[in-house]
């Protein structure tokens, strides 16, 4: 292949999580310091980097959907393509794969090697073909550049990996196994956000709550150490932290929720399914009381706390009645919102070589009365909103003129009009409620009440 001028302009494409986000956030960032620019919308980039997810087998299809679609539509008029990257959990999975299926690719880069990806450019530039699927974590985020920009909110990633092996999970192939970044290089990266204009920061990791490390006094402490030490920056005003898993919410991060103000009332904690027989065969360590009796603790010292979590339909020997169970574990939370998905099996988990795999049609029909009951849920608890009075953060412009969006202490997207700008935290009564958003009007003082009930 002919050597290529080096690429000007970029755009990076991200699927799947919010670490994917923090990742191509990240990238950008660092191709921005190599002197390139990101491709201003609508307009075709020399660089495209699509930063992948492999969750799911449809998102792993729409990696090889986008490169085709990317080499029909932005050729040019010499018949050249832009170059093509994929970096993300489907080039750490599939790798030289990826080079034999889409000849177009250009370089694959796993997840932990993408501060590779200038020294990885400068190689595409000559011609070659590149892929690096190193783990070195620890190396990835000290290569990285300092951030210089952010929005109202931003995303910290704390903790990368993951070590429970779910037997329908790819993560612990992809994502490597559990590794907590450092106290202080937290501490500091949250502060330089903070400068760069975030007033809330959402703490990552495949299971953030497993982050493990030392204080500045070099003592060993969990995430709630963490969270304590961010509540102590004073331009920080709002702490949320995803996703966590039921087996690492310790005593300390519970009293968290009802110790530190700047910890907003918001816990995402997947279940997967309702019956305890399918969650031993997803390895998932624990059982539907034990995960109850654990939100009752949390409830107990942040009342009004929304809830959020994850759930599976169709995962392989899934009955009727146990599926059932799962629409009653939904009733009984009262979810503010939550994330649902048909069961997809991945090559080299336990889980895709089990028998019994339910059928397409019964998996769809289950998804669509699971997704019901989860809307009713979170509109049931939108409507138990109206009326109360909250901050908001303003993070954008809305649809209309006058209108702005932001979000309320539960994670709510709430929009209304009044004099304010991106960044602002605006008391609001809340006035209207809808399963996916919530309306809001500009308030005076807030109303003591502890949040919906």
């Amino acid at each position: 292949m002919p050597h290529a001028p080096p690429p000007q302009t970029f755009k990076v494409k991200s699927f799947g999580c919010q670490m994917n986000v923090y990742d191509g956030e990240r990238m950008s960032e660092l191709l921005t310091d190599q002197g390139m620019s990101a491709a201003a919308e609508g307009e075709d980039a020399d660089l495209v980097v699509l930063n992948t997810c492999h969750i799911r087998e449809k998102a792993v299809d729409k990696v090889y959907s986008d490169i085709g679609r990317i080499v029909k539509n932005w050729g040019r008029k010499d018949g050249s393509t832009p170059l093509i990257a994929v970096a993300g959990c489907v080039a750490q999975a599939e790798g030289e794969e990826i080079m034999a299926r889409a000849p177009s690719v250009r370089m694959v880069v796993g997840p932990q090697a993408y501060h590779r990806l200038p020294a990885m450019l400068a190689e595409a530039a000559q011609g070659k073909r590149v892929t690096d699927t190193d783990m070195p974590v620890e190396t990835k985020f000290a290569a990285l550049p300092q951030r210089r920009k952010s929005g109202a909110s931003a995303f910290l990633t704390v903790q990368e990996g993951c070590d429970k092996f779910c037997t329908y999970c790819v993560v612990p192939y992809t994502r490597g196994s559990e590794v907590s970044r450092p106290f202080s290089d937290l501490l500091d990266e949250a502060q330089r956000l903070i400068e760069a204009g975030a007033k809330e920061v959402t703490l990552l990791g495949q299971n953030v709550n497993a982050w493990a490390g030392e204080d500045g006094k070099g003592r060993s402490t969990g995430l709630d150490g963490l969270i304590r030490a961010l509540a102590d920056l004073p331009d920080l005003r709002r702490i949320r932290y995803m996703t966590s898993h039921p087996s690492d919410m310790t005593e300390g991060l519970i009293a968290a929720h009802g110790e530190v103000p700047k910890l907003m009332p918001f816990l995402h904690l997947p279940v997967q399914s309702g019956s305890d027989r399918v969650l031993a065969a997803m390895n998932r360590n624990h059982t539907v009381d034990s995960y109850l009796r654990l939100l009752d603790r949390v409830r107990a010292v942040s009342p009004g706390i929304a809830l959020s979590g994850d759930f599976i339909v169709g995962f392989p020997g899934e009955t009727d009645a146990e599926f059932e169970e799962t629409l009653k574990i939904v009733e009984s939370v009262s979810y503010a919102q939550a994330f649902s998905f048909k069961y997809s099996p991945r090559p080299g988990t336990p889980a895709a070589t089990m028998a019994d795999q339910i059928a397409a049609q019964v998996m769809d029909e289950r998804l669509q009365r699971l997704q019901a009951a989860l809307q009713r849920s979170s509109l049931a608890f939108n409507q138990a909103s109206v009326g109360l009075r909250c901050e908001v953060l303003v993070e954008r412009h809305g649809r209309r003129p006058g209108q702005w969006l932001g979000k309320s202490p539960w994670l709510q997207s709430v929009h209304f009009e009044g004099d304010c700008a991106i960044g602002d935290l605006v008391e609001a009564e809340l006035t209207e409620a809808g399963p996916n958003s919530i309306a809001g009007q500009i308030a005076q003082p807030v109303r003591n009440r502890p949040g919906p009930q």
